[in-house]
């Protein structure tokens, strides 16, 4: 290991979003170095910042503290901490400690400075967004489609036996969340890639991806999913 190198830039349409970029480790004997960078960006009064961790290879108590620790007042102050390419074994320890309850992850800079950009405007235009006058508000209509008989049940037919290497890679991955609902972004991407399911090969942000799709990007949701689907 080499210590930690961390650098900052701007971004942004109004060059209001700040990147950190970390690479090395980050532990108790590193952590100080970024955290004195993100202590400088709030005392300048910039709390939409993006912390992007894809060269960094570990990440300690001491590093995951600084980030929980500042979150709550950046986002007092209008902003947020978006955290943007993890490796593979940093996430399943962030994920492990279930910080992604707190925490955003971007599989990309540019997705979480587009996230920045959305929340901004969806702001602007809420502020700015009337609601109708009550003597104009509009009456629901009345349709024959609204009081039609409901068509009988169909009869439920047998379900047939489907080979798991067929399914599409949402299915896939529905099934191995139902069978093993402990398992993380990095466990169901090996998972895919056995006989069973075809050696299915994706890479580990794609899986995270679908999974965030599916909102099943949490260890709770699986579990809650794969009862549900029992």
């Amino acid at each position: 290991m080499e210590g930690i190198q961390v650098s900052t830039e701007i971004a942004g349409s109004r060059n209001h979003i700040s990147i950190i970029k970390v690479g090395g480790y980050i532990d108790t004997t590193t952590a100080s170095e970024l955290e004195r960078a993100l202590d400088s960006l709030l005392k300048q009064g910039r709390f939409n910042i993006i912390v992007d961790l894809g060269n960094v290879d570990y990440i300690s108590s001491a590093g995951w503290g600084i980030f929980i620790s500042e979150i709550k007042s950046i986002r007092e102050n209008g902003g947020d901490l978006k955290l943007v390419r993890m490796v593979p074994d940093v996430y399943e320890i962030f994920e492990l400690l279930e910080f992604h309850h707190i925490l955003d992850v971007y599989d990309s800079v540019d997705e979480a400075i587009n996230k920045f950009e959305m929340a901004e405007t969806s702001g602007a235009a809420a502020k700015i967004k009337m609601p109708p006058h009550p003597d104009k508000a509009p009456q629901p209509e009345k349709t024959e489609s609204a009081v039609a008989e409901k068509p009988a049940a169909e009869t439920p037919q047998p379900a047939e036996e489907i080979n798991p290497a067929n399914l599409s890679l949402e299915e896939k991955i529905k099934v191995i969340i139902k069978e093993n609902p402990g398992y993380g972004a990095y466990r169901i991407k090996k998972e895919l890639n056995t006989p069973k399911y075809g050696f299915t090969k994706v890479g580990w942000f794609k899986v995270r991806s679908e999974l965030a799709r599916l909102n099943l990007n949490s260890k709770s949701r699986r579990y809650q999913f794969a009862m549900n689907s029992n």
